[in-house]
């Protein structure tokens, strides 16, 4: 059976709140997901999952460096990860304070490991954001988008 994976690394814990949003949403949705700080991911932990949801504050535009050696350490099992789902989700303490470039310096890795990335039409296009505190709309992207990697990953699991 299918599995998820949502790791973050969280200072505030405004980004572990928005992981366990996603981490439930997608269990809720039928993809058993554990939700897990980063200090407690290895590299070679992200072979057992079918689908891989990153979460990281931003800081001056990119993702926190404990994300990144993650990533970093994910090339001793390149083309493993291919086929796997794959998303993102950032926290900033400013609007504009580079949200979007963080998460798509995650979701650049993903596609480089052949992982499958998808958008939203809806709201928050690239991956959850939140500004502060998650509220009432950034519970909801978040619940929206554990739903949308929960149904593509059964889809893509058959």
């Amino acid at each position: 059976m299918a599995k998820g994976l949502v790791f973050y690394y969280s200072r505030s814990g405004n980004t572990k709140k928005m992981a366990e949003l996603i981490a439930e949403s997608m269990s809720e949705s039928g993809l058993p997901t554990e939700c897990k700080s980063v200090e407690n991911v290895q590299a070679d932990d992200l072979l057992g999952y079918d689908a891989i949801v990153i979460g990281s504050p931003t800081y001056y535009g990119h993702m926190a460096s404990e994300i990144k050696k993650v990533i970093d350490e994910t090339v001793k099992n390149h083309g493993k990860l291919d086929g796997k789902v794959g998303g993102a989700f950032s926290s900033a303490a400013n609007i504009g304070g580079g949200n979007e470039t963080a998460i798509m310096g995650m979701i650049e890795a993903m596609l480089i490991a052949g992982m499958v990335v998808q958008g939203d039409p809806q709201g928050d296009h690239y991956g959850p954001v939140s500004i502060g505190k998650p509220d009432e709309r950034v519970t909801k992207q978040c619940q929206r988008r554990g739903k949308r990697i929960a149904q593509l990953t059964k889809k893509l699991a058959i």
